[in-house]
């Protein structure tokens, strides 16, 4: 997770847990990181094995490059790969956005070909049912799909007002927006967003219907993208299933996340996470297994994006 630290401390934009970033070379770990050599899925019934921070992923789906509403940004990283879940959520989640013309979602990483742990990014990403999804949308990619080069070179951007402690008015919009359509989904758990956003979110939700802000899990970083977790689906029996979120919108809950304990307990918990990454502690033997299993597809590379003219940029 690409942490780019702030200066107002207050907003706890610090990213200590960006999951958008920086791929360590697996080259100069002491020990090479299978699953991140691996390039092609591992051949079976989609199934997502252990825990979201220490499991693999059997049969993973390919998200295309483009599909309406959304476009996959770093693809050499070769993080476009999940359960089929996670993958027809984030298409259809698209098309919710292409019909709230509220432009594109970027999508940034699902999971390696076999999940396991990434050699830099996540702890997390394992098992095919997490993805981050970018805020901000740059203006050429409202104006159609971006180049290979812009998708390998830009980079998420916060959508927070540190004068006003909330998010950017020109962003709020499109911002609870997606936020709202993804909470709403029934196969999503939980979305990891920033204290400040959940916040703003809490306060613009006046129609009554407050059901989905539960989803919305505040957490440091992620004023950049948000982080969406799925349930485990029910036919895997070897997915882990993590406890479910408290009861109630969690809008009460929120001062602590803006208190001095929870500014020294982000400075231990980076510490903690950054540990975390590149490992899976307790992952099931079965995973170990699947990862050392010969591949018998040819190598999976990015499709070649084509070169296509302007469109007009949406509303």
């Amino acid at each position: 997770m690409l942490c780019r630290v702030r200066t107002t401390a207050a907003l706890f934009i610090l990213c200590g847990l960006c999951a958008v970033g920086v791929v360590t070379d697996v080259h100069a770990q002491a020990k090479p990181n299978l699953w991140a050599l691996a390039t092609v899925p591992a051949e079976g019934v989609a199934s997502p094995i252990g825990e979201y921070t220490s499991g693999c992923l059997r049969g993973a789906a390919r998200l295309p490059m483009d599909g309406p509403g959304y476009q996959v940004m770093h693809p050499s990283r070769l993080r476009f790969y999940g359960h089929p879940d996670l993958v027809s959520f984030i298409e259809q989640l698209g098309q919710k956005l292409h019909a709230e013309k509220v432009g594109d979602v970027l999508v940034g990483d699902l999971s390696q070909p076999r999940g396991g742990p990434a050699p830099g990014g996540h702890s997390s990403h394992q098992t095919g049912l997490d993805v981050d999804l970018w805020y901000w949308l740059p203006p050429s990619a409202a104006r159609g799909p971006l180049s290979q080069k812009e998708r390998e070179e830009l980079k998420s951007r916060s959508v927070l007002d540190p004068k006003t402690a909330t998010i950017q008015a020109a962003q709020s919009a499109r911002v609870l927006t997606m936020l709202r359509k993804t909470a709403e989904d029934s196969r999503v758990a939980r979305v990891f967003v920033h204290p400040i956003i959940k916040r703003d979110a809490c306060k613009a939700s006046t129609d009554g219907d407050r059901t989905w802000l539960r989803k919305l899990r505040p957490w440091y970083g992620h004023d950049d993208h948000f982080h969406v977790r799925l349930h485990c689906p029910a036919d895997a029996s070897d997915c882990v299933i993590q406890s479910p979120v408290p009861a109630g919108d969690g809008c009460g809950e929120l001062d602590w996340w803006f208190s001095p304990e929870a500014q020294e307990d982000r400075k231990q918990g980076q510490a903690q996470y950054q540990a975390k990454v590149g490992k899976a502690p307790g992952m099931p033997a079965q995973c170990k297994l699947l990862v050392e299993a010969p591949a018998t597809a040819q190598k999976s590379k990015p499709a070649p994006l084509q070169a296509a003219a302007p469109a007009a940029a949406q509303p």
